[in-house]
């Protein structure tokens, strides 16, 4: 638990230089694009359209999910899936990428899975903001249920720092634990209720649904899309998943903590 402790502390403490580098990274990526950081909002909105077309259409025929059209449905989910992908997959290469940099700075290690992710954070309250507005033609107007949308961001941004700050580690040991995260990756696009969920499909057991939401991500999703569409107070209403997601937070964390400052003070060597 020290450890977990440690890496908190550094965390605030280092909050500003944190911000300052996120910023950074922003540009950074994007200083050889023409529409700059708008190029973070356009791909995920042609890859919407794609998932539109092929499951709105193709495959489910138009049907609706929960009795609200597919559309506003996928939107009000798949809004978190571009930022987890994007940040888990960054974040996880994030110590390995720039050790050399940082280790010549008065910079803690576990800061840079962090400033890394929230680089990502920006362009996904952007396309946030887009997809509310959007939801607001299909008849999906502001409600209170919003008032329960920070809390799921933040959920969202205390699973990823948990989770790569384990993973950042483990890929700067072993590199191919990069290819493994990427191939997970693929599978909870479909593992999760992004697409697709079980509570449609009667041909399913039950037991795939209680199988699906093990998965933390399938909360996040839920409680985003209980927030845009106005349907639930959905961390009120499944209390026992709350409780279940942020012990799986928790484990993460200390796990991943422990783990971090194992190896930090070595992870030159494995470069």
């Amino acid at each position: 638990m020290n450890a977990m402790f440690t890496i908190v502390r550094e965390q605030f403490k280092n909050f500003y230089l944190i911000r300052r580098l996120s910023m950074f990274e922003v540009k950074s990526d994007n200083s050889n694009n023409y529409l700059g950081i708008l190029w973070e909002v356009i791909k995920p909105m042609i890859l919407i359209g794609i998932y539109w077309v092929v499951f709105g259409f193709g495959i489910r025929g138009r049907d609706e999910v929960n009795g609200i059209e597919y559309l506003p449905w996928l939107l009000a989910g798949i809004v978190v899936w571009f930022f987890f992908h994007s940040a888990l997959d960054n974040g996880s290469k994030a110590i390995y990428k720039r050790v050399k940099m940082i280790s010549k700075m008065n910079f803690p290690m576990s800061a840079i899975p962090t400033y890394v992710i929230l680089s990502k954070f920006y362009s996904h309250l952007m396309l946030l903001a887009i997809i509310l507005i959007i939801l607001q033609f299909f008849g999906f107007t502001v409600s209170l249920y919003l008032l329960q949308l920070p809390y799921y961001i933040f959920a969202t941004l205390a699973l990823l720092v948990s989770v790569c700050l384990l993973t950042s580690t483990l890929t700067t040991v072993v590199r191919d634990i990069q290819m493994f995260i990427s191939s997970t990756m693929r599978m909870l696009l479909y593992l999760s209720p992004i697409l697709w969920t079980p509570e449609t499909n009667k041909d399913l057991p039950e037991f795939v649904g209680t199988i699906m939401k093990l998965n933390p991500l399938y909360y996040i999703v839920e409680g985003y899309r209980s927030s845009l569409l106005g349907t639930s107070w959905y961390f009120a209403e499944h209390a026992q998943y709350t409780m279940y997601f942020w012990l799986v937070v928790l484990l993460f964390l200390v796990f991943g903590s422990m783990l971090h400052m194992k190896f930090r003070t070595r992870f030159v060597e494995f470069i």
